[in-house]
């Protein structure tokens, strides 16, 4: 190459790079300044237009049939908080409105058949948003179980079944959870409580403060805002309109309907079960996602 090609290519990408420089601070240079006055007049009409709401709590509460002290301040200003939370936080509260429409009906008549108050069924609505999440602990599902509690409670839990993912299943041993825990401290919201922090839990600060309520125990604080989560929503889901949440019923989601196919036999393969069946394995997978892999050995026919 001849040393005037060279010269050449050289102030040809020293002009490239100039153009790119004047590129970019055409790019990042400041908007053109406002005056006192634009923005006086600007302020003017946001403080004339723009306006938040305060949310006044209800005059009264219960859990559970358990009535909520909001008498107490600190009991007020706890669920103040969850009440601010849900209702300024719209997207995550009408997503738990429309899922809830999917999944209350499956969850309520298994909670009543239990003797299970039905505010029950708002605890998981907060754990999980009815979907199926993981948490950092592992609790999985929509009750949220960790695998060891899951079998406890009588869940088959293994690298092809986790029925914690099984909603009647899960709400079946939630009910047997809440009930044994509503027999130890004899408060639905005590029982709520240890949902949150392990069946012994509140009992450790019981012994310690020589408190009986929820509401009267210094507890950590995701256990001590658990059951105004648990209200708020309730409050909520049950005066949508009252706090601004306006939905048609085409906007909910639409409970599934079921074919339910008996499967004994061993070595299955789900995708082709699936299609024997009319749905894909995505298809199937949704409805059924306690079923983790995409075969299923059933060694037991079961």
């Amino acid at each position: 190459m001849n040393t005037k090609k060279i010269y050449w290519i050289s102030a040809l990408i020293g002009v490239g790079v100039a153009c790119a420089v004047l590129a970019l601070y055409s790019f990042v240079q400041k908007p053109e300044a406002v005056s006192k006055e634009q923005n006086d007049a600007y302020r003017e009409v946001i403080a004339e237009k723009y306006r938040i709401y305060s949310i006044p709590l209800p005059e009264k509460m219960e859990f559970a049939g358990e009535r909520v002290p909001l008498e107490i301040t600190d009991v007020a200003e706890r669920m103040d908080r969850e009440m601010l939370v849900n209702t300024f936080w719209h997207s995550n509260t009408f997503l738990s409105i429309k899922r809830a429409n999917r999944w209350f009906p499956v969850v309520e008549p298994i909670l009543a058949s239990n003797g299970v108050p039905d505010d029950f069924k708002y605890l998981a609505l907060i754990e999980s948003g009815f979907m199926n999440v993981v948490s950092p602990a592992g609790a999985a599902g929509y009750w949220q179980f960790i695998e060891e509690t899951g079998k406890s409670y009588g869940l088959e839990i293994n690298s092809e079944v986790d029925e914690r993912y099984n909603v009647e299943k899960a709400t079946q041993a939630a009910c047997q959870y809440l009930k044994q825990a509503y027999n130890k401290y004899g408060s639905w919201s005590l029982a709520a409580a240890s949902y949150n922090s392990g069946m012994f839990g509140p009992q450790k600060q019981i012994d310690r403060q020589g408190e009986k309520s929820y509401y009267d125990l210094l507890l950590n604080d995701e256990t001590s805002r658990y059951v105004f989560r648990i209200l708020a929503m309730k409050e909520v889901m049950n005066n949508a309109d009252q706090y601004g949440f306006v939905m048609r019923p085409s906007d909910m989601y639409a409970p599934f309907k079921f074919e339910n196919i008996q499967v004994d036999c061993q070595n299955v393969d789900l995708v082709q079960l699936a299609k024997s069946n009319g749905v894909n394995y995505k298809e199937m997978k949704i409805y059924n996602p306690w079923l983790r892999d995409n075969t299923l050995a059933n060694k037991g026919k079961k």
